[in-house]
């Protein structure tokens, strides 16, 4: 099974690579962008016995390494 991880930093905490990307984009004249949130994507290939145990693992991957839970939320999906 594959799990795709997405994390950004939470809204309460600063983005500056986000802001950066923003003013670039709008130097470009891209003008509607208003606000840039960066985040990671990972995949993952697993071995798990089902969509349970997949999730059981992502979330555990997620809590222990993949996203720091004070500064980042994180998602994923489980893909068969």
């Amino acid at each position: 099974m594959i799990i795709r991880v997405r994390t950004t930093l939470k809204k309460s905490v600063l983005d500056p690579q986000g802001s950066a990307v923003a003013k670039a984009l709008n130097s470009l004249g891209y003008s509607n962008v208003r606000d840039v949130r960066v985040g990671k994507y990972l995949e993952l290939n697993v071995d798990a016995r089902d969509e349970a145990e997949a999730k059981a693992q992502a979330k555990a991957m997620c809590e222990r390494l993949l996203a720091n839970t004070v500064i980042e939320d994180y998602s994923f999906e489980i893909v068969k």
